[in-house]
């Protein structure tokens, strides 16, 4: 069928349609009859879209476990079938054709937000947290949700099946060199946090895209989300809407707020977009919207509890929070690797939320090497919330990087790490050692870092600690005055009618073919695509349309910056009140502010064991300790480590015998040991080589191989290094042998 023969195309589908006329006058009236007929078929297009998404928005919902994973799951555990139910589920995810997964690897779990939206969104498509695993050789699992929760559950619960779910994983996976690696996303992220502090063996590596921590940071003039539990009068109206849910909070509410923080995306450039480019768009907007417009149920009291103890009281960073038998959870207990990726685009989450809660935890580095923990962040320029985690260029760079390179961050000793990614270029030198177009570098770095992204100063503690005080009144007269009432007069066939009517939901269905109104548009989409006619690029309506455009989403960001300038200027004023913050019980001491994590002397105990425990080591080992700690001697002052040093110091291990090679747990151990001697006493640590290995003998000799081997992986040393090296030479008393090969050399 020929696109330029309106009346056989029309005929063909058997559609009546008045149209072909009309498009015959319009065709011969040049630029503006081809502007016009273009705008009417994208409009009928468009349409068909919208008609499209809202059949799917019913369709998804029938579903009983409804996701937007575009892999193939089989179910390993069910939470309701737990001694205290949650409607989590954990799912193996079955590897696609031709994908060959690697037993020894650690197997990854990837844990979705239940942040208002359904579950899937970590493997949504190819290249995706999921995708990148199943493509570096990880088996890999999926822990999602339904769409209802069960009665009674809390959020304690669920973190307590993310701990069961974890375990299953560990004894499904016996051979793998490494505990499970745990990715979560959004509110995933902290929600995994809470339960590796709490259960501080179980995990390997622990991601968090887009998490927030701590819930007050940001910057004045951004982040404009963190003021709004101040500007409503904190958290009753979450109450109010559990109460008008009949105990169910309605995630549909959590979508809005989300959509309200930009304005011009939401009212005007999503749609314009699909209208724009329906030709390309309509497909991919479809599939974003059938997530997007999937919006789950909170049991009233875990929504309650969130916006409580986090959003407004910014308890889990400041240590305020104890489970149900009494365990404080407290940050400091991880002893996993944490990698906290986070975006200056990000207007959800803030880099500011994603890492202050290092300060609130630690007040140098030199605390965090005590603590023995290691912590890697990553701030990517541009992508927004959501981008951290659908993006494929974010799977295909970030994500990719640090799951093929998670062996190595296992292994980092503790300290504070800023992971870079670069680009390799033509002069980066040992190019062999590198898989893939980018190059993985952590470089060391100090709480001033951290600090000088920017934050909050004592007086805006002030003001979000008298805003979460004035909620918790609020709330306490709320449930007094209004709750017993409100409660009385709801059921759930009233609660099931607000929730069909939220704008959230309401939206999908008048598009879809429920509406009698939208019958037409179907047929008259076919019969568009049958005849259809772009308008050329160069058509002047199509540019004068473009700039209208523009100028309405300049309008629509005018607004959101005025009303966000606005809430801000609103929120610090009042609550900068010296009169309400002595209302509300907070005194004029500086110190009454929580802001800070309590001393935990049980930990500092242990801490103080650790170090006595180490000063017997500095005499200690063998050549593995002594080519690790002369590696750290050299390489400490550039204050850097990249995968080529890490990917040599593989090749070594794996040249060995197996019965003489150190598994991937000792080694991690003894790096770490290492680092921490050599971080005590430089000196003393460095003097102690001969101790370790014989100056002269023909194992120094081998331990000095090994130790170039590794040094020149990334290129030679500054000249403080060489100065380094040369005493290191000078203490072993011999030169590397460079005969031999590498299985001949270290088996």
């Amino acid at each position: 069928m020929s696109a330029s023969n309106p009346n056989q195309a029309k005929a063909s589908v058997g559609a009546p349609f008045p149209f072909t006329s009309v498009t015959d006058t319009l065709a011969v009236m040049g630029p503006f009859g081809e502007y016009m007929i273009d705008a009417w078929q994208r409009l009928i297009l468009s349409l068909d879209t919208l008609r499209e998404r809202g059949n799917t928005y019913f369709e998804h919902g029938a579903r009983v476990a409804p996701n937007v994973l575009s892999f193939q799951v089989e179910l390993v555990r069910d939470g309701r079938t737990l001694e205290r139910p949650v409607n989590y589920v954990l799912a193996r995810v079955v590897a696609p054709s031709g994908v060959m997964l690697d037993p020894a690897k650690p197997p990854i779990i990837v844990f979705d937000p239940r942040a208002g939206h359904g579950p899937g969104i970590g493997g949504m498509k190819k290249q995706s947290e999921i995708g990148e695993g199943l493509a570096t050789g990880h088996a890999c699992y999926f822990v999602g949700f339904l769409p209802k929760p069960v009665p009674g559950q809390t959020i304690e619960d669920v973190c307590r099946a993310e701990a069961v779910f974890v375990v299953e994983v560990t004894t499904r996976h016996p051979e793998a060199e490494g505990k499970p690696i745990l990715i979560g996303n959004c509110q995933a992220g902290w929600q995994i946090m809470m339960m590796a502090a709490t259960n501080p063996d179980l995990s390997g590596p622990i991601m968090i895209a887009g998490t927030p921590l701590s819930y007050w940071a940001g910057v004045h003039g951004r982040n404009p989300m963190r003021y709004l539990g101040g500007t409503l009068g904190g958290t009753w109206l979450t109450a109010l809407a559990g109460d008008i849910g009949a105990g169910i909070f309605d995630g549909a509410h959590l979508v809005a707020n989300f959509e309200s923080l930009n304005l011009a995306n939401t009212y005007w450039t999503k749609p314009y977009n699909v209208y724009s480019k329906v030709d390309t768009e309509a497909q991919r907007f479809l599939e974003f919207e059938t997530w997007w417009g999937s919006p789950v149920l909170l049991n009233a009291g875990e929504m309650q509890w969130i916006a409580d103890n986090l959003f407004v009281g910014n308890k889990l960073s400041t240590g305020q929070l104890r489970t149900s038998d009494g365990l404080r959870i407290d940050l400091r207990n991880i002893k996993s690797p944490i990698i906290c990726f986070c975006s200056w685009g990000d207007n959800i989450t803030p880099p500011q939320q994603a890492l202050d809660w290092i300060l609130d935890l630690y007040d140098d580095t030199q605390e965090i090497v005590a603590n023995g923990q290691t912590i890697i962040y990553a701030v990517h320029q541009s992508i927004g919330h959501l981008g951290i985690f659908v993006s494929g260029k974010v799977a295909e760079k970030e994500h990719n990087e640090f799951v093929s390179l998670m062996d190595m961050i296992n292994v980092m000793p503790p300290g504070l790490y800023e992971a870079v990614i670069t680009e390799v270029a033509e002069e980066t030198g040992n190019r062999e050692l590198l898989e893939g177009k980018y190059l993985f570098r952590l470089e060391l770095r100090s709480l001033d870092d951290i600090r000088a992204l920017g934050g909050n100063d004592a007086a805006d503690d002030r003001r979000f600690a008298t805003a979460a005080r004035v909620s918790e009144i609020n709330l306490g007269l709320y449930r007094t005055l209004a709750q017993p009432a409100i409660r009385a007069s709801i059921n759930e066939p009233m609660a099931e009618a607000v929730r069909a009517m939220h704008p959230h939901r309401l939206r999908f269905g008048l598009f879809s073919d429920r509406n009698p109104f939208m019958q037409g548009i179907k047929p008259q989409a076919e019969w568009v695509r049958a005849v259809r006619k772009p308008v050329s690029a160069a058509n002047p309506l199509l540019a004068m349309e473009q700039a209208v455009s523009n100028w309405i989403t300049t309008w629509l960001r005018s607004v959101n910056e005025i009303r966000d300038a606005m809430t801000e200027a609103f929120f610090l004023n009042t609550y900068a009140s010296p009169l309400l913050q002595a209302m509300v019980g907070l005194g004029a001491q500086e110190g009454e502010t929580p802001h800070r994590a309590e001393r935990d002397l049980v930990r500092e105990s242990a801490v103080a064991r650790q170090h006595s425990h180490l000063e017997e080591r500095f005499e200690q080992g063998g050549l593995d300790e002594a080519v690790l700690r002369a590696l750290i001697y050299v390489r400490v002052p550039e204050g850097s480590f990249d995968e080529r040093s890490f990917r040599m110091l593989k090749i070594i291990r794996d040249s060995r015998r197996a019965s003489e090679r150190m598994g991937m747990g000792r080694f991690k151990e003894t790096l770490k040991d290492q680092l921490q001697l050599v971080m005590l006493d430089e000196e003393r640590a460095i003097g102690a080589l001969p101790k370790l290995v014989e100056a002269g003998s023909p194992e120094a000799a081998r331990a000095l191989e090994a130790l170039h081997h590794l040094i020149a992986a990334r290129g030679a040393p500054r000249a403080e290094g060489k100065q380094r090296l040369a005493r290191v030479e000078e203490l072993l008393g011999t030169k590397p042998t460079n005969a031999r090969g590498l299985e001949t050399r270290y088996g």
